[in-house]
């Protein structure tokens, strides 16, 4: 009987063993029906394989048949490193959404059949096959890494391993928002088109007017033929999509910061015009104190807290440089340590930062700031020597009073009348000419932020920088005008240091808004 017995276990661990095998094929079949929304294809070890279903890709002019599945077979015969692409739902559904905005652009003439295309920055590859699959079978994408068969490499991408004038269609989906150097991207896919050329940005940003105009002077070989707001991917967050097309016959320049300034070049450009991005940020921007203040101490100080920055207003990507200027800097505590790097918006931008200051007592301590370029010469409107005068103002800063009560400096011309208040304390020093500065160190693309605190010196600078053009430069522009202010230790009494009115400050900061600056009256 033991014979019978153990022929019967052993029958019985059999069975088992191929209930168990059976239960594992369904459960994997489950599982890739539920995953694929379909059919599989027999690399899954699926039960049932349907020839046909999913689509192939077969390079550039091959027919494209698509269907249920959600993958991506290369056809025999392909020069394709990789055999086969799997995919998910979710690399599915961007596909689509793809599919469906460049059917748009076809239906609208913005893209043809035949355009030879670049979809940049694409790692996977979506966007590519997006335009095979709608009949635009000459695509290609570039990425920082290779994903054949439908993306090659392009490093940094700002080299891009195409000639210059390549392309009939580019297809920038996010990849400006993605880059730390937009400028050089923007510089470098223009070069890539052909003239007349089309192409197509996608960005989260360009919301508002100066964010818009700020990313079309990326492309200056290039006229906006449409921005619209469109769904994104997840149908949670709008998107912005422009249209450009390259001119014919343009010239693609490398960019320099430096000779693209049109205002440069003596005095060629007396006024600004007010372009559109401008007047919507003056428009939001916190109203003038158009009433002289009898406290102003108080008064001034506390409109700080009504301040409305630009950033804060505007989306300020798409600058190829952000440069904050502090003219009459003091010690580096006094306004770039303890109010620009710490309380300016800065959308995590980096600044280069100018500190611009005459007074000697201050240079050593910007010698140990590397990240402060140091300008030891006081702004003015000429070239020529200067003297100082240090006076003891019994009304200073708070974070004067503290650092030993170092008096405010005033340049002079070397034979000009002295005004005010003096302690004697008299030094020469050197001027420059500061609108022409300006004018060769930064562009009218770059962000400009500048704070002016010169001792009754700005009703010399800023005529001067209306006269060369250089006013265009600035963007935001935080000014504390100085003028006979009523005292704080002498009621009814006023300053005798400056000669200037309140009116007469009011009407330079309303000349400067007029003017498409955003000035804030600062104290």
């Amino acid at each position: 009987m033991e014979p019978v017995a153990k022929s019967s276990s052993v029958k019985n661990i059999v069975v088992r063993m191929l209930l168990f095998g059976v239960f594992v094929l369904l459960l994997r079949f489950v599982y890739v029906v539920t995953m694929y929304d379909g059919p599989c294809n027999s690399g899954d070890f699926c039960i049932l394989s349907f020839p046909g279903d999913g689509f192939s890709v077969a390079g550039a002019g091959a027919a494209v048949s698509t269907g249920s599945a959600a993958f991506v077979r290369v056809a025999a015969g392909s020069t394709a490193a990789t055999p086969a692409l799997w995919t998910s739902r979710e690399w599915r559904k961007a596909v689509d959404y793809y599919s469906a905005l460049f059917q748009d652009l076809l239906v609208e003439g913005f893209l043809s059949p035949t355009a030879k295309s670049l979809c940049v920055d694409t790692p996977a590859g979506h966007e590519v096959l997006a335009l095979k699959e709608i009949g635009v079978p000459d695509a290609v994408g570039v990425a920082k890494k290779k994903a054949a068969p439908l993306v090659v490499s392009g490093g940094d991408l700002l080299h891009l391993p195409f000639r210059n004038g390549t392309f009939d269609f580019i297809f920038a989906g996010r990849s400006l928002d993605r880059s730390k150097r937009p400028a050089d991207l923007a510089a470098e896919i223009e070069r890539k088109l052909k003239p007349e050329g089309l192409l197509a940005v996608l960005t989260a940003s360009a919301g508002d007017a100066y964010s818009l105009h700020s990313l079309v002077d990326l492309f200056p070989s290039c006229q906006k033929l449409r921005s619209r707001e469109i769904e994104g991917p997840d149908s949670s967050s709008a998107l912005r999509e422009i249209v450009f097309q390259k001119k014919f016959g343009s010239e693609i320049l490398s960019f320099n910061r430096k000779n693209s300034n049109p205002s440069s070049g003596g005095n060629s450009v007396n006024k600004c015009s007010i372009p559109e991005h401008k007047l919507q940020i003056l428009k939001s921007a916190e109203p003038l104190i158009k009433e002289e203040p009898l406290k102003p101490w108080i008064a001034l100080k506390r409109n700080i807290r009504n301040i409305k920055y630009l950033p804060s207003m505007a989306d300020i990507s798409f600058k190829p440089r952000y440069v904050y200027v502090d003219v009459g800097a003091r010690s580096y505590g006094s306004s770039i340590g303890s109010w620009f790097r710490k309380q300016y918006p800065k959308q995590n931008h980096t600044f280069d930062i100018y500190a611009i200051e005459a007074d000697r007592a201050f240079h050593d301590e910007y010698a140990a700031k590397k990240n402060v370029k140091l300008l030891p010469f006081a702004a003015w409107v000429r070239n020529e020597t200067l003297t100082f005068e240090i006076n003891r103002d019994p009304e200073q800063h708070d974070a004067e009073k503290e650092k030993g009560g170092r008096g405010m400096g005033r340049i002079r011309p070397v034979h000009g009348p002295s005004e005010g208040v003096s302690s004697g304390e008299v030094h020469t020093i050197h001027g420059f000419d500061f609108a022409e500065w300006l004018k060769s160190s930064v562009s009218e693309k770059d962000f400009v932020v500048m704070k002016m605190d010169v001792e009754g010196t700005e009703f010399d600078l800023v005529p001067r920088l209306f006269e060369t053009g250089a006013i265009c430069l600035i963007d935001e522009l935080f000014l504390e005008c100085h003028y006979n202010r009523w005292q704080r230790c002498c009621p009814g009494v006023r300053t005798p240091k400056y000669r200037n009115t309140y009116g007469e400050c009011l009407n330079l900061f309303t000349s400067l808004r007029k003017s498409g600056v955003l000035v804030h009256q600062w104290w």
